[in-house]
C-alpha cells in the first residue's frame, strides 16, 4: 500500500511542481475573483443600497436593511459549504470549483442587472436579496475547495506559505473592488444612483470567464486520487466532520470568529460609521482600507511562512490578543480624523487583527481533519464562523452604535469575539508537522 511519504516523494518531482504553481495560480486567481464578488456587495450596502433598495425608512433602519441583506449572503455560506464539500470529498475538489465560481458570478452579474425599488417596488429588495444568498452559497464552497486543492499539492514543509497563497485572494478582491467603488465614488451621486452602482458587479462576467478557463486546466487532488483508490471515500463526510471529529470542528469556527468580525467590520462598519458619524469623506475611508489591503498582500504570505516555521496556533494567539488590545483605540484613533492617523490605524488593524489569523486558515484549517473529509470540515467550519461573525457583527455594531450613541458596545463585542477565539486556540492542536494521508 501506497504510503503518505511515498505519495509526497511522487507528488514533488518536477511535473508536479509545474503542476503545483498551476493549482495556486489557478486557487488564488478564482479567489480573487470570487472575494472580489461577495465584497463590492458590502460596498454596495454600506454606499447606496439603502437608497436604491429600501428608501422608504428613517435613514438608520435603511442602512440596517441593507446591511441585513448583505447579512443574508453570510447566513448562505455554511450551506454553500456543507453542500459543496459533500461533493468535494466525494467525487473530487476540481469539478466542484468550476460550479461554485458560476454561481457566485451569475449571482453577481445579475445584481448589476437588477431593477431597483423605484422601478419595481418591493420585488426589487427581494430579488436582491435571493441573489445575495445565491452569492453566500457559491462562496461557501469556494474557499474549501481552493485551499484543500493547494493544500493537497503543497510539499509538507512549505504548506503554510502555499496555502497563504490562496488567501492573499481577499486582499487582492479587496484592492480591486476598493478601486472600482473608489473611480464609481468620484461620480456624483445622481450618476452613482442612476447607473454608476451597477459597473462593478458587471465587470464580473468577463472575470467569471477568465477563472473558467484557467481552473480548467488544472489536475485534480493526488491526495483525492489516492484517497479513491484506497476506497477511503465515505458516505456523508459532512455528518462524520461535525459527529466524528467535533473538537476539530468547534475548534475551526472558533478560531475563524475573532478574524471574521474584525475584518468586515474594518470594511464594512467603519465605512458606515466613518461616513456617517464622523463625516469623514468616502474617499478617505476607502482609500485607508485600499491601503490596508495592498500592505496585506505582503503581510499574509510573510504569516504563512512563518505558520511553517513556528506553527499555526502562536498567529492566533498573536492577533487574538492584539484584537483585545486595540478594540477599543481602534476607534480612539479614528475619532481623530487626521487622514495620516485614519490610514495608519486601518492598515495595522487590518495586518495584526485579520492578515495574523486569515493567512494560517487555508492551511491549517484543512490539516484539522482527515482527507475523507477535510473539504466538508475546512469548509464547514469556516463558513459557520463567517455567518456568525461577518454577517452579523456589522448590523449589530451598527445598531449598537446607533442606538447607544457611541462605539463602547462595539469595542466590547469585539473583545468578546476575541476571547472566544483565544479558547479555541488553547483547545487547537499543531498541525504542520501531521501527514495528509496516514
Amino acid at each position: 500500500m501506497t504510503t503518505s511519504y511515498d505519495l509526497h516523494a511522487r507528488v514533488h518531482d518536477a511535473g508536479s511542481q509545474r503542476s503545483l504553481r498551476s493549482v495556486v495560480f489557478a486557487s488564488t486567481i478564482g479567489t480573487i475573483i470570487e472575494w472580489y464578488d461577495f465584497l463590492i456587495y458590502g460596498m454596495a450596502a454600506a454606499l447606496v443600497f439603502n437608497k436604491l433598495f429600501f428608501p422608504s425608512i428613517d435613514p438608520l433602519l435603511g442602512t440596517l436593511a441593507a446591511l441585513g441583506s448583505y447579512a443574508v449572503g453570510f447566513l448562505a455560506r455554511p450551506l454553500g459549504g456543507a453542500i459543496f464539500g459533500y461533493f468535494g470529498d466525494r467525487l473530487g475538489r476540481k469539478s466542484i470549483l468550476m460550479l461554485t465560481l458560476v454561481m457566485m458570478g451569475l449571482g453577481t452579474f445579475l445584481i448589476g442587472v437588477l431593477p431597483t425599488y423605484a422601478q419595481i417596488g418591493i420585488w426589487a429588495p427581494i430579488l436582491l436579496i435571493s441573489l445575495r444568498f445565491i452569492q453566500g452559497i457559491g462562496l461557501g464552497g469556494e474557499w474549501g475547495g481552493a485551499s484543500v486543492m493547494v493544500l493537497e499539492h503543497a510539499p509538507k514543509a512549505h504548506r503554510g506559505l502555499y496555502g497563504s497563497l490562496v488567501q492573499v485572494g481577499f486582499p487582492i478582491g479587496l484592492v480591486v473592488a476598493t478601486l472600482v467603488f473608489g473611480l464609481i465614488a468620484k461620480l456624483p451621486e445622481a450618476d452613482i444612483l442612476a447607473w454608476g452602482w451597477r459597473v462593478p458587479f458587471l465587470i464580473s462576467a468577463v472575470l467569471i470567464l477568465l477563472g473558467m478557463f484557467i481552473r480548467s486546466n488544472v489536475s485534480e487532488s493526488p491526495v483525492f486520487e489516492e484517497m479513491k483508490a484506497r476506497r477511503e471515500i465515505v458516505s456523508n463526510p459532512v455528518k462524520e466532520a461535525i459527529f466524528k471529529h467535533p473538537r476539530s470542528f468547534l475548534v475551526a469556527v472558533g478560531l475563524k470568529i475573532s478574524e471574521v468580525s474584525w475584518v468586515y467590520m474594518l470594511t464594512v462598519f467603519v465605512v458606515v460609521y466613518a461616513t456617517g458619524t464622523l463625516k469623514l469623506p468616502k474617499s478617505m475611508i476607502l482609500d485607508a482600507i485600499l491601503v490596508a489591503a495592498a500592505v496585506e498582500l505582503i503581510t499574509i504570505p510573510l504569516f504563512g511562512f512563518l505558520s511553517d516555521r513556528i506553527g499555526r496556533r502562536p498567529l492566533y494567539f498573536i492577533g487574538a490578543i492584539f484584537t483585545l488590545a486595540f478594540a477599543f483605540p481602534l476607534f480612539w484613533l479614528l475619532e481623530m480624523k487626521t487622514p495620516e492617523i485614519v490610514m495608519l490605524t486601518i492598515v495595522v488593524a487590518m495586518s495584526l487583527g485579520h492578515g495574523l489569523m486569515f493567512a494560517p486558515e487555508s492551511t491549517y484549517f484543512p490539516e484539522l481533519f482527515g482527507a475523507n473529509v477535510r473539504y466538508s470540515g475546512a469548509s464547514f467550519g469556516f463558513q459557520v464562523a463567517a455567518a456568525l461573525g461577518g454577517g452579523f457583527a456589522p448590523v449589530l455594531a451598527t445598531a449598537l452604535a446607533g442606538y447607544m450613541g457611541g462605539t463602547a458596545g462595539v469595542s466590547v463585542m469585539l473583545i468578546v469575539l476575541a476571547l472566544i477565539t483565544l479558547v479555541a486556540a488553547m483547545f487547537a492542536r499543531e498541525t504542520k508537522n501531521e501527514a495528509l494521508l496516514k
